[in-house]
């Protein structure tokens, strides 16, 4: 039988995700000695804006409330954009940023604005995905002193002109989508030239209330969810780096209790492209546990 591989994707989303949560898990990764792939927002926290959803997403209000999202992300970050300003996140933490990548973490762009790309992508124009992208690009140099060479769309959230303009960008890769293995995406019977390694687990916010799961018996979920061969699994500063530390504290060590092997999402783009992924359409469609549409992979 072949060996579970889990490569652990982190997106960071907020403020305070990536003042307190990124911190928190490089003592966590370090202890465990995992390598991770981190995709830090770039630009505004604007996440109060998301309030929004509540009148434009079936679902979302349950969701907030299910996930506990008040206390989990914690009440300024709920109202950044609205009641308070919007604060800069990379600006304001780039040795935050740095020491990710100086620890042995690979690094790449979520966003620009979170907020904005999750819920106006669909209508945006090319050149306003482009200058989304741009900005955080610059930004990206300008932190780390190299180009980005993979980027991964907040929400999975993609349109034809995100794609395009990331295959401008001479990336390795993304991880825009859910799905089960690596693949070439294929939209409105176009081929885009970006490999995509999809996350194949749901996400602890997706899982957190449904069908009585908890805290306590989350992770016994997950492992039953593992199987052999790639699994990407998504977590948030905010969550596995904050409240839910020890779970995902307990998740790790319980995988390589069960010799998973950990690799970062570069390395599983390398050993994808040495069996030629697939071509696979790419799709925005409902998920379990998700307020709004994800791009999600389309076996042949």
């Amino acid at each position: 039988m072949k060996t579970p591989i889990i490569a652990i994707k982190v997106d960071v989303d907020t403020y305070s995700g990536t003042r307190e949560g990124v911190p928190r898990l490089l003592e966590m990764l370090d202890l465990l000695g995992i390598k991770a792939t981190f995709y830090f927002s770039m630009g505004p926290d604007n996440s109060g804006k998301a309030i929004r959803r509540i009148f434009t997403r079936k679902g979302f209000l349950k969701k907030m409330i299910r996930t506990k999202a008040p206390a989990m992300y914690g009440v300024k970050t709920l109202l950044y954009g609205t009641i308070l300003p919007a604060p800069q996140i990379a600006e304001a933490f780039p040795a935050i940023l740095q020491s990710v990548y100086s620890r042995g973490h690979e690094v790449g762009i979520h966003c620009w604005d979170h907020v904005h790309w999750h819920d106006k992508l669909p209508e945006m124009p090319i050149d306003k995905v482009q200058g989304e992208l741009d900005k955080a690009s610059q930004l990206f140099i300008e932190t780390f002193h190299f180009r980005a060479e993979t980027t991964a769309a907040p929400g999975w959230t993609v349109s034809p002109a995100s794609l395009q303009v990331q295959d401008t960008m001479s990336l390795k890769y993304c991880s825009d989508s859910r799905g089960c293995s690596p693949f070439y995406p294929v939209v409105d019977g176009k081929r885009y030239s970006t490999l995509q390694i999809p996350t194949t687990l749901p996400t602890m916010d997706e899982l957190l209330g449904m069908d009585g799961i908890s805290p306590s018996t989350i992770n016994d979920h997950y492992l039953a969810l593992i199987r052999p061969g790639l699994n990407v699994h998504t977590i948030h500063a905010e969550l596995e780096g904050g409240g839910m530390a020890d779970v995902f504290m307990d998740l790790s060590q319980r995988l390589q209790k069960a010799d998973a092997r950990f690799l970062t999402l570069s390395q599983a783009a390398e050993a994808a492209k040495v069996t030629t992924p697939p071509d696979c359409e790419l799709v925005m469609k409902d998920i379990p546990g998700r307020a709004g549409l994800v791009a999600v992979q389309v076996l042949p």
